[in-house]
């Protein structure tokens, strides 16, 4: 469940980034980035991965640019459902989509560090083979 909240708080972290940055994006309060951020999760979660399979051909004809472009229609979609969040056109959705992903990339970064208390699973299995001839 925190997990669930880190990301939300991520999303609308980065959705009042964009809004700060770009012009052509809108966000009327806080409240209106949380329900923005809360209804792009959801929709990336539900819709967007069955959106990436449909498109897969277009997005492999494309080397991936296809799939920032469906970010951008994903933003978009969020701004028709969710009252005081505006996006002036496809422009601003792109570029907005594009900051939401790479500050959600640079704080997922800090946030996903392994905990040094922690031990770590190694990389690579040592083996070594005993007297009888069984790998150990």
């Amino acid at each position: 469940m925190l997990i669930i909240l880190t990301r939300w708080l991520i999303i609308t972290v980065a959705i009042l980034v964009a809004s700060a940055i770009l012009p052509g994006i809108h966000v009327e309060s806080l409240l209106t980035a949380i329900v923005a951020a809360a209804i792009l999760g959801v929709i990336n979660t539900f819709l967007r991965p069955v959106l990436l399979i449909l498109t897969l051909p277009l997005t492999i004809l494309t080397l991936g640019v296809f799939a920032f472009i469906l970010n951008a229609l994903m933003l978009l979609l969020v701004a028709y459902f969710v009252p005081g969040f505006e996006i002036e056109g496809f422009l601003w959705a792109f570029l907005g989509s594009l900051i939401i992903s790479i500050v959600n990339w640079i704080v997922n970064r800090f946030i996903n560090r392994p905990d040094p208390g922690r031990p770590q699973k190694p990389d690579v299995v040592d083996l070594e083979r005993g007297d009888d001839g069984k790998w150990r």
